[in-house]
């Protein structure tokens, strides 16, 4: 067996199969490989432990992995700069096994795509480069990724897995590989289409239910009441859906939903609704420096000097990716109005905030004596302690934006406060 990709996915898959089979993972990062064979995992989402206790092979050379029988693929779909698709990394990885195959093997996509990438882009790409034809020779399998970054509870082994093949007897072949790891058991869909269009339904959903609490906070905003309170109060009703508002990014929720949409539009469909919740959902960074300044402002702040700090760049807490973070868009619109926020993240690697973003991450000890603190992103490490570590980083009477309601208002009384 062959995992294709070493990231956040294509790792804890290919060591779950490697507690059952020879498995091989491959990728084409020699950096990474180095990395995986010293025996650490910088994404945190295998423990090293685990991962020197494995019995993996890493590599980044195709000759290591041809004529395997079963190929898993799980490199990102990320989005170009114009929010369409991009499938160059499913495409090159594609090339890429192309090169391997023999006949009899099957290639299970795990990347999130819209329906008809497996079949109808991945496959003729696997026919051109292998000479073998789809269906006869080689056989088509998805299994859509489940990976939820950081969180040690839904791991891939603990969640059910949706499979499909391009035959019965593919389906069956590529059920009998999960099911022999994954102890939740799988799903068998009836198409390869059916369980792209499913994974790539799972994050839009959350999408427009996220985008639905962000307008509801900025209406509350306006009333004058605390979203939080109010969510809590409605939450007491059985059927009430418990989402909140946020910064949405990541690799899957603010991505996703574009291929659902670019697809729509292919096939000459205008989507409304999920495009709206978009729209919503990349405004609220804007927001939320606009509202920290406003309460600046009403403080007798002067902006251009003042000294204000953002705690959290990565997309969520206590992960160190930052791939598709919305927090860059507080940084620059605060940057618009002349104002250099001093940014800490406890978890991101600083190379790569830089190289990504454009962004220097400031030390802790460089962030006393603001004017406004931003909590982003809750990492543990800024909650462990209470409220007083973070006092201690503000001025008296600072602004203090607290954007997922992760703080007691009560416990910052003498400052002025704020939550999304």
């Amino acid at each position: 067996m062959v995992v294709i990709g070493l990231g956040y996915v294509g790792l804890p898959v290919a060591i779950a199969m490697a507690k059952k089979y020879d498995c091989i993972g491959f990728d084409i990062n020699q950096s990474r490989i180095d990395e995986l064979r010293a025996g650490h995992d910088r994404t945190n989402e295998v423990e090293d432990a685990d991962l020197q206790a494995s019995n993996m092979t890493f590599t980044n050379k195709i000759e290591d992995i041809k004529g395997r029988s079963f190929y898993i693929v799980a490199v990102p779909t990320p989005i170009d700069i114009d929010k369409r698709p991009d499938l160059t990394p499913v495409e090159a990885a594609s090339r890429t096994v192309a090169k391997a195959l023999t006949k009899g093997a099957v290639i299970v996509y795990e990347s999130t795509v819209y329906p008809g990438v497996t079949e109808d882009v991945c496959g003729p790409i696997l026919e051109a480069g292998s000479g073998l034809k789809c269906g006869e020779d080689i056989f088509l399998g998805y299994s859509p990724e489940r990976i939820n970054p950081g969180d040690k509870v839904h791991t891939f082994e603990t969640i059910i897995k949706v499979v499909a093949g391009q035959d019965d007897a593919t389906l069956e072949r590529v059920a009998k590989v999960y099911e022999s790891v994954v102890d939740a058991g799988v799903h068998r869909a009836a198409t390869i289409k059916v369980a792209e269009a499913a994974k790539v339904i799972e994050n839009t959903q959350r999408d427009v239910n996220i985008a639905l609490m962000n307008e509801l906070a900025l209406i509350f905003d306006l009333v004058g009441i605390r979203t939080k309170d109010v969510l809590e109060a409605a939450g007491t009703k059985w059927n009430f859906l418990k989402f909140g508002p946020g910064l949405v990014g990541g690799h899957c929720i603010g991505v996703d939903p574009y291929y659902l949409t670019a697809k729509a539009e292919q096939l000459g469909y205008q989507p409304q609704v999920i495009l709206s919740g978009r729209s919503i959902n990349n405004g609220v960074g804007a927001y939320v420096a606009q509202r920290t300044m406003k309460m600046m402002s009403k403080s007798d702040v002067p902006l251009r000097r003042a000294r204000v700090g953002i705690l959290g760049l990565t997309f969520k807490e206590n992960v160190p990716d930052l791939r598709n973070s919305r927090v860059p868009d507080v940084v620059a619109e605060l940057r618009e109005f002349g104002i250099n926020p001093l940014i800490h993240d406890a978890m991101a690697d600083k190379d790569e905030a830089f190289e990504e973003y454009g962004i220097r991450l400031s030390e802790w000890a460089d962030m006393g004596e603001l004017d406004a603190l931003i909590l982003a992103v809750g990492h543990d490490a800024y909650l462990k302690d209470g409220p007083t570590a973070l006092k201690e980083l503000m001025a008296k009477g600072a602004v203090c934006v607290d954007v997922k309601s992760m703080l007691e208002p009560s416990d910052f009384a003498d400052y002025n406060y704020w939550s999304l």
